[in-house]
């Protein structure tokens, strides 16, 4: 009898390929469950939870097909199992889960593209109000930890994020105008 490999997918992903592809997609996953589970502290168990999950079936993970998207059916599920374990007297929690997984899927296309207009008007920031950005959103540094950093005070920062925001999404818009008369 000669010993040979069972694995299914020859081009299974490896450990260190599934750190990598989980630590690039942990985000965009957190924000997907947030979605449901609005609770940051619940929405992260979760995310936990829809690691262990991917750990445990990696190899039926295509190397070949994008990461998040299979990675976000997952988080689906760990959302799912999370909401009837917390609601138990609500039956409707499974059909909202449902309807608003039907809805991103939906505009997942128009979403997409509003990330990529996002990044664009990051990138055109100046570059202050872009290393703002970055560290509130980014690196989660509280309004207090900027004000110091940035040697301003609490309301001078929330004032210059409500800025730069209605800055991204004028240029956001702005963009996806420029694309509807192509």
């Amino acid at each position: 009898m000669t010993s040979e490999s069972t694995d299914p997918n020859p081009r299974s992903c490896t450990h260190k390929d599934f750190i990598r592809l989980f630590l690039e997609a942990e985000k965009d996953l957190l924000r997907y469950v947030m979605v449901l589970i609005p609770n940051v502290a619940d929405a992260r168990d979760v995310v936990q939870e829809a690691a262990v999950a991917l750990w445990d079936k990696i190899d039926l993970y295509d190397p070949g097909k994008p990461f998040a998207p299979w990675a976000c059916r997952f988080a689906l599920n760990e959302a799912k199992m999370f909401l009837r374990k917390k609601s138990r007297q609500n039956r409707l929690a499974d059909e909202v889960v449902d309807l608003l997984e039907i809805e991103r899927m939906e505009n997942a296309d128009r979403l997409d593209a509003r990330k990529d207009h996002l990044r664009e008007c990051l990138r055109s920031l100046p570059s202050k109000n872009a290393e703002l950005v970055h560290d509130y959103y980014f690196n989660e540094l509280s309004v207090e930890e900027l004000g110091k950093r940035f040697e301003r005070s609490i309301d001078a920062i929330y004032k210059t994020l409500q800025r730069v925001r209605q800055t991204l999404h004028a240029c956001i818009e702005n963009k996806i105008q420029l694309e509807a008369k192509l």
